[in-house]
């Protein structure tokens, strides 16, 4: 058996120049096994086996701006642009209520998150309205009938106020089929664990994204895991040295066995 370190850009925003390439120009091929240490809990007891399908959708709305003194003479684009996050939000929670225990939480999120400046000063009535959505749906849902929904909403409202809105996917990853805990490397990350930490590995699934989509989406037997504490994208994100060290024991162990 040989043995590959991929250390690869652009993770976070589709692997467009990292993990692609190299599974297309078959530097990774279907009968490789992978090994992803992007994910995992403090005392290293989760495997992930799957994870939720990413919308990230832009929402531009084009109104007309005027004096706040005056808004009958104007279209306020952040008062139509509430509107559609609002009606956007209620629809998709109510349509994609499904719930899959694998996954933490365990259904489907849609949360607006990023909003853009729209006016410097408080006394004027935005012409212009900038919003982001950020979806992590289940793997059962097609993210195809999400925009379509997000379209409906935009065409309703277009007709109701006569503003102009536009929407853009920064972001759309379809998941596919989870990986089996059984199969080769779930199980190896799960032998290891026992004999090395004496622990009862569970198979998880989670809403962030990881290069282990386009593993699975080539065919490739794949688990992703490691050890940390939960402090992705907060403030004062670290890592603990023990834990690099001791993850590195069970990934040659994950390696020989």
């Amino acid at each position: 058996m040989s043995l590959a370190l991929a250390l690869v850009s652009d993770e976070e925003a589709g692997s467009k120049y990292g993990v692609i390439p190299l599974i297309e120009k078959g530097v990774i091929k279907a009968r490789d096994l992978a090994l992803v240490p992007d994910t995992g809990c403090p005392d290293g007891s989760e495997i992930e086996i799957a994870e939720k399908s990413i919308l990230w959708l832009k929402i531009t709305t084009k109104g007309k701006q005027v004096h706040g003194s005056l808004p009958q003479q104007g279209l306020n684009a952040y008062r139509v642009g509430m509107r559609m996050a609002l009606e956007i939000d209620g629809l998709l929670h109510k349509k994609y209520s499904g719930t899959d225990s694998l996954f933490d939480p365990p259904l489907s999120t849609f949360e607006p998150t990023k909003h853009e400046l729209n006016v410097e000063n408080i006394n004027t009535v935005p012409g212009l309205d900038v919003q982001y959505f950020d979806c992590r749906v289940l793997p059962r849902y097609s993210l195809t009938d999400v925009v379509k929904d997000f379209d409906s909403v935009k065409v309703k409202l277009e007709k109701e106020t006569g503003a102009k809105i536009e929407l853009a996917a920064l972001q759309c990853e379809q998941n596919t089929v989870p990986s089996s805990i059984d199969s080769e490397v779930p199980n190896r990350v799960r032998t290891a664990l026992k004999k090395l930490r004496g622990l009862d590995a569970r198979a998880v699934g989670i809403g962030g994204g990881t290069v282990a989509l386009y593993f699975r989406r080539n065919g490739l037997d794949t688990a992703v895991w490691s050890t940390i504490d939960d402090m992705a994208h907060q403030p004062n994100e670290y890592c603990r040295i023990d834990n690099i060290v001791n993850d590195a024991k069970v990934f040659v162990h994950v390696v020989l066995s």
